[in-house]
């Protein structure tokens, strides 16, 4: 078994983007500028958001964070993303999920200009990753994209399963690893709730990803062996050990799994660090306008 370390791929990638913004700047560019909007105080999503910031400092992008109440109107949070869609200083940003009830998820995704629309959330991003058109990845799905890609793992003729059929992970991950790409070429498989013979489906799987959001669900007996176990979830699970009083969890009961796999994710320190280099990826290209003229 070998462990797909986030945190040293993470650092790598990083280490590379600041390198570029260094020679960028250097030359008169202008430092890249991700602005984030937070509602509410929903702890991991403060964890996410933070982590994002330090990120920005490290690479030397310059960040900003606008907060909001729980019960901001969705008019008040259109008008935000209007501004920073107007704001010629910002070149990408992301609204951070999830927003409270009353809010329309689908409306605020909308709203952002596609262009700045760094979390690849937009239906023109994802209309042009299907068509293969040059486009801001959704984060998550980019991020296990180049996991796959560093650790020089071979995908062409895989049986990939994905459970979870999420707009944010699940869908683009399915359809980037069929795109005639590397790494990609696989046989897809999408699995969800109403999937009958979950176990034996995952355990044809060559390649599995796993984002369902149910802690430590996938047990040694849904996959096989020589498997490469890619872990998405990340759950705050009750622990009494911890001075936390919880403890994060995957998806995949990582001790019980890792025997049988070839490659395996830890959680954390596995997709959650590779997610963030997605997203200053992507905003380092919206600084360099790679996309969008």
């Amino acid at each position: 078994m070998q462990l797909l370390d986030g945190k040293l791929i993470s650092s790598q990638i990083k280490a590379e983007i600041k390198t570029e913004v260094d020679y960028w700047t250097s030359k008169g560019g202008k430092k890249p500028h991700l602005a984030a909007i937070l509602v509410g105080n929903d702890g991991a999503s403060e964890t996410y958001v933070a982590s994002k910031i330090r990120s920005c400092e490290e690479i030397g992008f310059t960040s900003t964070l606008l907060r909001f109440d729980s019960d901001v109107t969705e008019a008040e949070l259109l008008g935000a993303v209007e501004q920073l869609n107007n704001d010629p200083d910002v070149d990408g940003f992301i609204v951070q999920l999830p927003l409270p009830k009353h809010i329309t998820e689908n409306t605020i995704m909308e709203a952002v200009h596609p262009a700045k629309d760094v979390d690849g959330f937009h239906p023109i991003n994802v209309g042009r990753m299907c068509k293969g058109l040059p486009a801001y990845l959704s984060a998550t799905p980019f991020g296990i994209i180049e996991m796959l890609k560093r650790a020089d793992i071979e995908t062409a003729g895989k049986h990939c399963v994905v459970i979870g059929r999420s707009q944010i992970v699940g869908l683009p991950m399915s359809i980037l690893m069929q795109r005639n790409t590397y790494p990609g070429n696989c046989t897809v498989t999408i699995c969800h709730s109403k999937t009958q013979n979950l176990k034996e489906i995952c355990k044809s799987a060559d390649i599995l990803i796993v984002a369902l959001g149910r802690p430590e669900f996938v047990t040694a007996e849904y996959v096989k062996e020589g498997a490469v176990v890619i872990d998405v979830g990340i759950s705050r699970v009750p622990d009494a050990s911890k001075k936390s009083g919880f403890a994060i969890k995957g998806d995949v009961n990582f001790q019980n799994v890792a025997p049988k796999a070839s490659f395996i994710t830890p959680v954390p320190g596995g997709v959650g660090l590779m997610t963030i280099c997605g997203l200053l990826t992507n905003t380092l290209m919206a600084a360099r306008k790679e996309i969008y003229k």
